[in-house]
């Protein structure tokens, strides 16, 4: 059985990273963009029924490699994506503080 797909939506001047349960529950990661280089991640909400599986993580490292890509910075301003960056100092080059 395949891990469901995590999919990024981009509203303009905000978004979210965002993945979808069976039962309709949806895990996401929020943003706002900062200019055309920096994107802060301002609210991670994480429904129990992804609990202990490490989505709000997925959610995050996802945010990341999105930014790599596209060469932009990222700025975690709520608690759990600003944890996640602190345990993975490899994040540095996008982290913008």
């Amino acid at each position: 059985m395949s891990e469901p797909a995590i999919r990024r939506e981009d509203n303009g001047s905000k978004g979210r990273y965002v993945l979808a349960g069976p039962d309709g529950a949806e895990a996401e990661v929020t943003f706002s963009k900062a200019g055309e280089r920096l994107i802060i991640i301002d609210h991670t909400s994480v429904p129990d029924v992804f609990r202990g599986q490490g989505i709000g993580s997925k959610l995050v490292a996802r945010a990341v490699e999105d930014a790599r890509a596209a060469g932009i910075g990222i700025t975690p301003l709520c608690p759990f994506a600003r944890a996640q960056f602190e345990r993975h100092p490899d994040w540095a080059d996008v982290w913008k503080r």
